[in-house]
Order: C-alpha cells, then sequence, then structure tokens
C-alpha cells in the first residue's frame, strides 16, 4: 500500500473525529494530513512526509482556525439566557404586588415580584411587564 494512501486514511479519521468535536481542532490536522499524503504522493521520503503534515498543521492552527472560529461565531446569533431572558417578558399577577412584594407568573414560572413605580399596585390577574429582574425578585410595570 501507498504511503500517501495511509495520510489519506488518516485524512478521513481526523476529519470524522471533527464530527464528534466540533472544535474545528481536528479539521486542520486533517488538512495537515492531506499536505503529507500530497509529499508522500510527490516521492518525498517519510522525514519529509512528516515535516510537510507539521508545517501545514501548524499553519492552520495557527493562522487559519482563529479565522474561521471568529466568523462561525460572529454568525451566531446572541441570546439573553437566564434572568436577562425574562427582561420585557409579560407575566401574570397570581398574588397582589405592591411595593413591598407579591408574586407573578413568568414563563410558567412563579417569581417573587414588587411594582417599580411606589404606590401602584396590583390585583391577582393582572397582566404586567417585566421590567428588570433583581436577585431573585421581579420587578414589574403595568402589562397589557
Amino acid at each position: 500500500m501507498h504511503v500517501g494512501l495511509m495520510w489519506l486514511g488518516a485524512a478521513v479519521l481526523l476529519a470524522a473525529g471533527e464530527a464528534a468535536g466540533g472544535e474545528l481542532l481536528f479539521i486542520m490536522l486533517a488538512v495537515g494530513a492531506l499536505g503529507g499524503s500530497g509529499a508522500a504522493f510527490l516521492g518525498a521520503p517519510l522525514w519529509g512526509q512528516a515535516l510537510a503534515f507539521a508545517l501545514v498543521s501548524v499553519v492552520m492552527l495557527a493562522a487559519v482556525r482563529p479565522v474561521v472560529r471568529r466568523r462561525m461565531l460572529s454568525a451566531l446569533p446572541e441570546h439573553d439566557t437566564n434572568t436577562a431572558a425574562l427582561t420585557g417578558r409579560n407575566g401574570t399577577v397570581v398574588e397582589e404586588i405592591d411595593g413591598e412584594g407579591g408574586l407573578v407568573e413568568i414563563a410558567g414560572d412563579t417569581w417573587t415580584a414588587r411594582a417599580l413605580l411606589e404606590g401602584e399596585t396590583f390585583a391577582a390577574g393582572d397582566k404586567v411587564l417585566v421590567h428588570e429582574i433583581e436577585g431573585a425578585t421581579a420587578i414589574v410595570v403595568r402589562g397589557f
């Protein structure tokens, strides 16, 4: 069996490994293995093939991977998570809310809540809007 075909097999295995990881590491090494394969088909000795693999892999890891990774991550939409995702959501008052406290249901969860504006109250069943989350308390305003 030609050594170049063994390098091609290594490239395929590394590319398959990338499918499991997704960190753009194995795919860069797979390109390096293609470089080793190319060197083998051009008649380079084993040390030349290994050198080609190493050089191509280092260039791919140092120069190409950061650019591709940055580009991939910038294409992902940003989503608020945890309590930041609740800001601006509607809720339903479960237990009367005033400036001191109360309960509100937001996205299926019950939160302690208080009114943003001093003196404002909300009766059970009223619709409110989450202004912000402060600790474990939703600060709410009149919703619609």
